[in-house]
């Protein structure tokens, strides 16, 4: 668990935007501000971020295995490298962020807005994509294993 409540945490994004490599294991940050934060590498792991701002933060390489991220706005974030597995992103608006290297083992984006994203080399096995509109996506270079059933194979 993270020693940090919601308050301290907002109190340092005060004084400075940079919270990498920051441990925040199982942290509530339910509805926070977090829109352009520097969280790369961050220990989210388990961290409620339901409804959270995040447009624009850097996620990059970030631990959010078992997060939830339900209804959160991700737009424009960068994700690259980050673990998502088992994360639950229903509803999250991830239009054009960055999830290339990133791996959704297990992840739920049921009706998430995938809109623009960069899908380049992710981890797709066993990812709940019911509800999602796949046709804006980049999908250049998907893994040869991992698909999800009903993903496009073109």
């Amino acid at each position: 668990m993270s020693t940090f409540t919601k308050e301290q945490i907002i109190e340092l994004l005060q004084t400075n935007t940079s919270l990498a490599g920051i441990d925040l294991r199982g942290a509530n940050l339910e509805s926070a501000n977090l829109s352009g934060v520097n969280l790369n590498s961050a220990n989210l792991w388990g961290a409620r971020l339901n409804g959270a701002n995040l447009v624009g933060a850097d996620l990059s390489g970030a631990n959010l295995h078992f997060a939830d991220l339900s209804g959160a706005d991700l737009s424009g974030a960068m994700l690259s490298e980050a673990d998502l597995s088992g994360a639950n992103l229903h509803h999250a608006n991830l239009s054009n962020a960055d999830l290339s290297n990133t791996n959704l083992r297990g992840a739920n984006l049921h009706h998430a807005n995938v809109n623009g994203v960069n899908l380049d080399q992710i981890n797709l096995q066993g990812v709940n994509l019911r509800g999602v509109n796949l046709s804006g996506v980049n999908r250049n270079k998907p893994r040869k294993n991992g698909y999800p059933t009903g993903y496009p194979h073109s």
